[in-house]
């Protein structure tokens, strides 16, 4: 079973940035070079604001905690998180400073990103107002490395969290200067479900397969999520491994599908559902969201979720019971 029980909803401390998408790429951009895209879009972006679409559109209560600038790319994030029913009265907006912007160039398998930070960079723990914390059962953080004023606080927010009664989730999210340093590590000791896909997993550990990196990050925290997009994910709850296949579908942009994934595991678990459960609902969360530009437009709500489920019964996930801890890691 998950670590939560009954859910009073979900609390999001992140990051808020606008995205402005470019999908359809002919080819992958290169410097020096012009491509054409099928389509471009601004729209609501950030890791964070994602994973807290994606939980609210599946019922959770959700509130967000964060910055933005005193703009018109602050009224479309806003605006976003309002039309979703998400509780935005503890996100600040502040004069002189500028939301952050993400280039999303997104080709039909991968995507690049170039981020502007402006007010995700001055973030910091004293623009947190702790009494969200009671609102929520559970507290979910990610873009570790984005949001540098934030980012000492990690630790302690997840543990004042926890020790309010609140389950927790880790994102940490790609490192931009690719260092992995031992610093994201305090921050696991404190997390009760860590997402990584299985590039991150692999530079995390030095394991050369996503299952040596399970195992490896198993021995750090209690479950440990691997995401593998179209080859579905990985799992390690309290030394035993999971797995579960993805789901074919027509895609057109990838991105934030890793944090519509994560937003429907942990809907999942909070909800009591064991971790294949879990799995089998983050993979089709996140293939959903691949339909559409941008990374909330195509993501599903609980009736559209249930409704693919139907129609692709479960098949090949797996319960290995005796060992994601206990093996000898792949190096």
């Amino acid at each position: 079973m998950g670590l939560g029980g009954v859910s009073k909803g979900i609390v999001v401390i992140g990051e808020l940035n606008v995205d402005a998408v470019a999908s359809g790429l002919t080819s992958p951009p290169t410097l020096g070079a012009e491509v054409l895209a099928a389509d471009v879009r601004f729209t609501l972006g950030s890791a964070s604001a994602i994973f807290a679409c994606g939980a609210a559109k599946l019922g959770k209560r959700v509130t967000f905690v964060g910055r933005v600038g005193d703009d018109a790319f602050a009224d479309l994030c806003l605006g976003a998180l309002g039309d979703a029913g998400i509780a935005i009265d503890r996100v600040a907006r502040v004069t002189g400073e500028r939301t952050g912007v993400t280039f999303a160039l997104s080709t039909r398998r991968d995507r690049a990103l170039v981020t502007y930070l402006g007010a995700i960079a001055s973030f910091r723990m004293e623009d947190v107002d702790l009494a969200a914390f009671d609102s929520g059962s559970h507290l979910h953080m990610t873009s570790y490395f984005l949001q540098t004023g934030l980012r000492p606080s990690f630790p302690s927010l997840l543990r004042e969290a926890k020790q309010r009664g609140l389950t927790t989730s880790f994102d940490p999210n790609s490192d931009p200067n690719q260092s992995w340093g031992r610093d994201v590590r305090r921050v696991f000791r404190e997390t009760d479900i860590l997402f990584v896909n299985d590039r991150e997993a692999m530079e995390l550990t030095g394991a050369r397969t996503a299952r040596g990196a399970v195992r490896s990050l198993a021995g750090e925290v209690r479950c440990v999520v691997v995401k593998r997009g179209a080859k579905g994910a990985l799992a390690a709850l309290d030394g035993h491994a999971h797995s579960a296949p993805g789901f074919a579908v027509e895609t057109v942009d990838t991105t934030g599908a890793g944090d519509s994934f994560a937003a429907g595991f942990v809907s999942a678990w909070i909800d009591g559902e064991d971790v294949d459960r879990c799995l089998r609902q983050a993979n089709a969360c996140g293939a959903l969201s691949t339909r559409r530009p941008g990374g909330t437009d195509a993501q599903p709500d609980a009736a559209a979720l249930r409704r693919f489920l139907r129609a692709h019964p479960a098949s090949a996930a797996t319960n290995h019971r005796g060992g994601a801890r206990d093996r000898r890691s792949e190096k």
